[in-house]
């Protein structure tokens, strides 16, 4: 085992980097802070005069005293259906949560936003809560208070796969698994959002505020002209009581959240997967000093060892193939005592001899076909010890041009996007920095069902850089004028190149993928040690971890 040896220099230039990125967080909090009023404090004003809490106030009431809530997908909609008037959080808060001592997933409908209303992005964001309760084996908690769907995008939220029915699909799923569901109905439950509560293993309903029935009184009046009130129709007396597909009236929020905490206080242990963790000890050198380690441009260059140092427990790691196929750093650590292997794209310029003794030069961030051989190899030997895969993202690509080309540089980039796609040991992803291309597949994107997935405030993600891009398609231009017999002015190519990279700048933008619910959630590079920590305990919890199996491509 090696210790990292830190030479980071506290310069100006430090300083310069630190304060960039710490304005950077200092950004996206403010941000957060709007988004926490959900529909605005007048909104949260006229529930509180109804004697409803807000969502947040109902988890924060549910949580144990003093733990912390682990929020996921803050920003979804951020920036989104504005000609709606937008829908903070899409109108859906969810995270993790100790429940008398017991890690939960929470989902809990905001009613000051379009009365929670299901936007397409909320419907993603709630089959994400599924997915990580079935993949954790998690138990989770709804707090129901929706209108049902948000009639106008309708046709974005009803028929698919990935759609509203799917949820309730995932009610029954997660039943058949064993996964404990609890559903509080605190509001209205309206159409197929009933079947989500009634699907759960218990239902409680508040009285005076929940109601639940497939069609409300105005529908009912519309298809067979009967004239009924809310409560009559399916308020908590009746759902309770007289059709009984509540178990439970409860009188308000503050007595629903508490018997909600002692129905979980009796819930069994849970089995473990088994992975290895000790004592945890503080890394060699402060993760505040991520800042000043970060560079202002994605372009520029960084050494990632002095990322490690800061986030592994003493610095330590055990490097695998240190010396082969360095663009792309392997290594077994500990990160807050739990074992982990740690697959790093190195961002420093790489000088290495060739067979012929002469000197070549690696781009840092750029994976190249030694790297993606050494990766799938470390990624097979994790899966054989069953130790969890940590990806810290900055990636430009693989490499490209005749020679990496020749030397099969697709092939081996398959042979590493096989063996992170059939990789069984839970995979957690942090992009520091860039992700574009096929980078963003082999370093294990959203797409390659990371359990977890967060990213900096400077991180982009995009199919390539801007720069490029906006080239890329400039030539295009070119082309289909002069095939048209056409000439393009210099006045002209600017202002094309010039919308491209807006257009590119609010696509790669971090806040973008985040509110497309691309990654978990933004988070402070000073805390990737407790976010990692926090997401291997929960991966923790799901016992089942199949055999890995690289398929056609052997590794």
């Amino acid at each position: 085992m090696s210790i990292i040896e830190s030479l980071l220099k506290k310069d100006l230039q430090y300083n310069e980097r630190a304060d960039y990125h710490k304005n950077l967080l200092k950004n996206i909090e403010s941000f957060e802070k709007q988004i926490f009023l959900g529909g605005g404090k007048e909104a949260i004003a006229k529930l509180h005069k109804n004697k409803k809490l807000h969502a947040r106030e109902r988890i924060n009431l549910l949580l144990d005293r003093g733990s912390e809530f682990f929020e996921i997908g803050i920003f979804t909609a951020y920036g989104m259906y504005k000609e709606y008037g937008g829908a903070p959080s899409s109108g859906t808060i969810f995270g993790i949560g100790k429940i008398e001592g017991r890690d939960c997933v929470i989902v809990a409908n905001d009613a000051t936003v379009k009365a929670g209303a299901w936007f397409p992005i909320t419907v993603k964001k709630n089959l994400r809560a599924q997915e990580i309760a079935m993949e954790n084996y998690l138990p989770i908690i709804y707090l129901v208070d929706s209108a049902g769907v948000f009639l106008p995008l309708q046709d974005e939220i009803f028929p698919d796969k990935e759609h509203f029915g799917r949820i309730f699909r995932n009610n029954a799923v997660m039943s058949s698994m064993g996964i404990s569901q609890i559903a509080a109905i605190m509001g209205p439950c309206v159409a197929g959002g009933a079947y989500l509560p009634i699907m759960s293993d218990e239902i409680l309903i508040v009285k005076g505020s929940g109601s639940v029935f497939l069609a409300g009184p105005h529908l009912v009046k519309a298809a067979i002209g009967e004239t009924i009130d809310i409560e009559s129709l399916g308020g908590a007396e009746v759902s309770a009581n007289i059709s009984g597909i509540t178990d439970e009236v409860m009188e308000n929020d503050e007595e629903c959240l508490l018997k909600i905490r002692s129905l979980v206080s009796k819930f069994g242990k849970q089995k473990s997967a088994g992975f290895d963790r000790i004592k945890p000890e503080l890394p060699k050198y402060d993760p505040k000093e991520i800042f000043g380690i970060l560079p202002v441009d994605n372009t520029k260059q960084y050494d990632t060892f002095e990322l490690l140092a800061r986030i592994v427990d003493n610095g330590q790691i055990d490097e695998y193939k240190p010396g082969y196929g360095q663009s792309l750093i392997t290594a077994f650590a500990r990160i807050d005592g739990w074992a982990v292997g740690i697959v790093a794209n190195q961002r420093n310029i790489i000088k290495k001899k060739n067979s012929k003794g002469a000197v070549e030069m690696q781009f840092g961030g750029v994976i190249y076909s030694d790297s993606a051989d050494k990766a799938s190899r470390f990624i097979m030997n994790c899966n054989q010890r069953r130790i969890p895969l940590v990806f810290l993202q900055d990636v430009t690509g693989f490499m490209v041009g005749s020679q990496s080309e020749h030397n099969g540089i697709i092939k081996d980039g398959a042979k590493l996007v096989n063996a992170v796609a059939n990789s069984t040991v839970p995979k957690i992803t942090i992009i520091t920095g860039n992700s574009y291309g096929a980078g963003n597949y082999a370093m294990c994107g959203k797409a390659y069902d990371p359990r977890f997935i967060f990213a900096y405030p400077n991180a982009q993600i995009a199919v390539m850089g801007g720069s490029q891009a906006s080239n890329v398609l400039l030539d295009i231009k070119i082309m289909q004028m002069k095939k048209l017999g056409k000439e393009i002015s210099e006045e002209d190519k600017a202002k094309f190149l010039d919308e491209i990279s807006s257009r590119y700048k609010e696509q790669t933008n971090v806040l973008y993928a985040a509110s497309r619910l691309w990654i978990d959630g933004i988070i402070d590079p000073s805390r990737t040690r407790e976010i990692i920590s926090d997401s291997i305990r929960y991966c923790n919890y799901n016992s089942e971890i199949k055999k890995f199996n690289t398929g056609v491509i052997q590794v």
